[in-house]
């Protein structure tokens, strides 16, 4: 289907009167496939705002299941989820939100044997998951997929944001960000608490940037990375080399 249908066109009539997004950017949403890995504080609020928004297929990964503790920052859950498979409670909640958006419920966790095969057909991933592990992981599928990464972390009252398009010869994955480090113990949710509307604040962000990468309006942030100081109320932005040395995309990708 090449043009959008009256019931798309109503629910999508604020975005359609931006000259940004038009109906031509609203049907590039359409036929775009996501993939969110991670259903937490950062993957609810990014999930709930690209289906709002009509990205046509979402991809959800997480082996998580809910609990009581979720429910002060992750959105997309209600108490009678408690208990559940995270993606399934999502997919539920993002059919009742905009049931023209086709969800598939993956229920296990990203890793080095099946990232290629969960990624494969997207054209974007935001990995919002709390494993430094899964994160090189992801950034690494999406190296070798050709895709754009919109990555996002938080701690107690900050946050950071960087789309990463290692597979470009000028631009940095996410591996050059951080280097050659290990995994970094104390630095999820558990180990040092969270503001819920930190997460809040970055999964929207992740979600800005999605739809950025899909419609091509704006600049992209693809080099750059976003710094939230939720404390001091400040987000600054500095810039990111590529590292010729990457073993992920020094290559030129």
């Amino acid at each position: 289907m090449t043009s959008l249908t009256d019931p798309e066109v109503e629910r999508y009539a604020r975005q359609l009167i931006l000259r940004e997004i038009g109906g031509a950017g609203q049907l590039r949403l359409r036929q775009a496939r996501v993939a969110i890995v991670g259903m937490g504080g950062l993957g609810c609020p990014a999930a709930l705002y690209l289906a709002a928004a009509g990205v046509g297929a979402l991809t959800l990964i997480d082996d998580d299941v809910v609990s009581v503790d979720n429910l002060q920052r992750q959105i997309a859950f209600s108490e009678g989820d408690v208990g559940r498979p995270k993606v399934l409670a999502a997919a539920a909640r993002l059919a009742g939100l905009n049931p023209f958006v086709a969800v598939d419920a993956q229920a296990v966790r990203l890793g080095a044997k099946n990232g290629a095969g969960l990624l494969a057909g997207h054209d974007l991933v935001l990995d919002g998951s709390d494993s430094f592990a899964t994160r090189l992981l992801v950034n690494a599928a999406a190296v070798a997929a050709g895709i754009p990464l919109v990555s996002g972390s938080i701690g107690a009252f900050d946050g950071q944001l960087g789309v990463f398009k290692g597979h470009l010869p000028a631009l940095p994955c996410y591996q050059c960000l951080v280097g050659e480090a290990q995994d970094r113990a104390g630095t999820s949710c558990a180990d040092v608490g969270v503001l819920g509307p930190t997460a809040g604040i970055i999964g929207s962000l992740m979600a800005l940037e999605a739809l950025r990468e899909i419609v091509g309006f704006g600049d992209s942030m693809a080099g750059t990375l976003l710094l939230h100081d939720g404390l001091a109320g400040r987000q600054r932005r500095v810039r990111l080399p590529k590292d010729p040395g990457c073993g992920v995309c020094g290559g030129g990708g």
